[in-house]
Parts: structure tokens; C-alpha cells; sequence
């Protein structure tokens, strides 16, 4: 039976099942292709040693505490992320809360005083890019000097490129989010390495969709949530099965204009969802939202998405 994943915040002392861990250590918003690669290092590693092996991440993000507001579109807010580092087979994931004095903090304050004598880590895995400290003064070849005088191995790895698709861009969250608020979640799922997903509690709603023919699981999104407003062809996975459906996220002009709400037909289904947790993945873009001019209009429109859905998820 594998070990429970393990989730700590702000530990004092190394976590219990996360003694002497090889640590991945970054952001890791989306956990792409680029994050993988370095988690793919750390597992190794800590392979090698006999290690647990786990992500070091930061919560909030940090350019939403730089910014003094919500700036950053989360790929995957804290639940999301634990949910995909378990799949990754990580054994748990260290958060440490960031804020404005987190940020001032000397370089040689978090080696020393987190990575060495909070967590007693016995390795970290960087990207080629990671920064931290005040002023960002730590780089890569400080964390290998820390590591030697602080008796930790250091790991750094290159950047990781689009070369599935032939382009030299690095693999980034920024790439993954403007694919995403244009709706091509293809692209972002060839930047992932996954189907981008999110995961919420379905709410009431107004039940106005069980009316129409189409009942919907309805999940309020992270409000940094800038996905383009428009239907998809999606998967649904409930109570361990996964099931395809149908899914509008946006405001429903044809009705309230509302706030943003993803609502979510399931096929084939029939059964009570109400604050059950869901993970939803979009595997296609069907089209924009739009406004009707009738509800007949509507509902055609509709029972055609549903059909391009299914089209869609064939081979899922």
C-alpha cells in the first residue's frame, strides 16, 4: 500500500516521513513540462540516496505579494498542485508562506536557516532559473556553495525547451497561461505534459440548466481563473471514475451575465453531485460564449456542442 502524500506548511522541523528529503524547489505553477524535468532530477536523486523526495513552493504566489494585489493567473492553486504532485509520485510537498519579509530575507537565511536546519534536506533540484533572497542574490552558484558548506547536494537543470513542436521557447507557466486565456488548451496541454484540469466542490446553482434538458455540475473557479470564456469538451472525475462531458465557462449572457461559473453536463449521467470535490479536465475548444436570442436557440446550439464534445473526448 503506498504512502499517504504528505502536505506541511511552514514546518519548524523536517515533516514526519519527510526526514533528510530531496527537495524540488520552485513555484511550480502548472507543474509543466519544464517543472517535471526538474522533478524528474530530484525523484533520481533521491532514488539514489534512499530519500523521500518532495516539492519546496511558495505560497501565495510571489509576484502577487510584489505586485500588493492578485496578478497571476494560477494554472494550479495549492489543491490543484498537491493533486498533480501526488500523480507525479512525490512523497509530499513543503510550503512555506511568502510574503514581503520572506522576500527580504538574506539568500544565506534560506539555505542556512530553512533548507539545513528547518528541513535538514539532504538535497535540493533547482531550474536554471531559480532565484531567491533579497534582491534575488542567490543564483544557482550560491546554492552550490551553500550545499558544500552546508553539507546538501545541489542539483541544477538546463532549461527545458518547445522542441516538440520545434521551437526554441523554454517551457513556461507564462506561455501555458496565454495559451490558455486564448482557449487553445491543446497548446497548453503540449506545454503541461497533461490535460490542463481544475479542481472545486459543485454548488447550487439556479438550476436553470436542468430546465433546459442539460442539468450542470457547477464550480466556482479560483478567481485568478483567466481561462477564455467559451465551451469545451471535458472530462469529469468524481468519487475515483472519470466521466466525459460538456462544459461552459463564462457568465451566461444569455441570462445574467453574471459572475464567471464553470457548468458542467455530464453525459450519460444522472445523480446528486452537490458538494462533491470534482477535478475537471479540458480536452477541447468548441467555441466562444455567446448570447442567444432565444432559448429554443439556446438548446439547439447546445445538444450541437454536446455532439462536438463527444466527437472530441473519442479515444480519451
Amino acid at each position: 500500500m503506498a504512502s499517504p502524500f504528505i502536505v506541511a506548511r511552514d514546518p519548524e522541523a523536517p515533516p514526519a516521513g519527510l526526514e533528510g528529503a530531496v527537495v524540488a524547489i520552485g513555484n511550480f505553477d502548472g507543474l509543466h513540462r519544464g517543472h517535471r524535468g526538474v522533478v524528474a532530477r530530484a525523484q533520481a536523486l533521491a532514488k539514489k540516496l534512499g530519500k523521500p523526495c518532495a516539492l519546496l513552493t511558495f505560497e501565495p504566489h510571489p509576484a502577487d505579494i510584489f505586485a500588493g494585489r492578485p496578478v497571476i493567473f494560477r494554472l494550479t492553486p495549492p489543491q490543484a498542485k498537491a493533486a498533480q504532485a501526488a500523480r507525479l509520485g512525490l512523497d509530499g510537498m513543503i510550503v512555506l508562506s511568502f510574503n514581503r519579509d520572506f522576500a527580504a530575507r538574506p539568500a544565506v537565511n534560506f539555505t542556512q536557516e530553512i533548507l539545513a536546519r528547518r528541513l535538514g534536506v539532504s538535497a535540493v533540484v533547482a531550474g536554471y532559473d531559480f532565484r531567491f533572497g533579497a534582491g534575488r542574490a542567490g543564483d544557482a552558484d550560491f546554492l552550490r556553495a551553500e550545499g558544500a558548506r552546508l553539507g546538501f547536494a545541489v542539483e541544477i537543470v538546463d532549461r527545458i525547451t518547445q522542441d516538440e513542436e520545434g521551437s526554441l521557447d523554454a517551457v513556461s507557466s507564462t506561455a501555458t497561461r496565454e495559451a490558455l486565456e486564448k482557449g487553445d488548451v491543446a497548446l497548453a496541454r503540449r506545454l503541461l505534459g497533461h490535460p490542463y484540469f481544475v479542481r472545486g466542490l459543485v454548488r447550487h446553482g439556479d438550476k436553470r440548466g436542468r430546465l433546459l434538458g442539460f442539468p450542470t455540475a457547477n464550480i466556482a473557479l479560483d478567481p485568478s481563473n483567466r481561462l477564455r470564456h467559451g465551451i469545451y469538451a471535458v472530462t469529469m472525475a468524481v468519487d475515483g471514475v472519470l466521466r466525459d462531458g460538456v462544459a461552459n465557462f463564462g457568465r451566461r449572457p444569455t441570462f445574467d451575465n453574471g459572475p464567471p461559473l464553470l457548468e458542467v453536463f455530464v453525459f450519460d449521467f444522472s445523480g446528486d453531485l452537490y458538494g462533491k470535490e470534482v477535478e475537471v479536465a479540458f480536452h477541447g475548444f468548441i467555441r466562444g460564449e455567446e448570447k442567444f436570442d432565444s432559448v429554443e436557440a439556446l438548446i439547439a446550439q447546445m445538444e450541437d456542442d454536446s455532439a462536438k464534445a463527444r466527437e472530441m473526448l473519442k479515444g480519451w
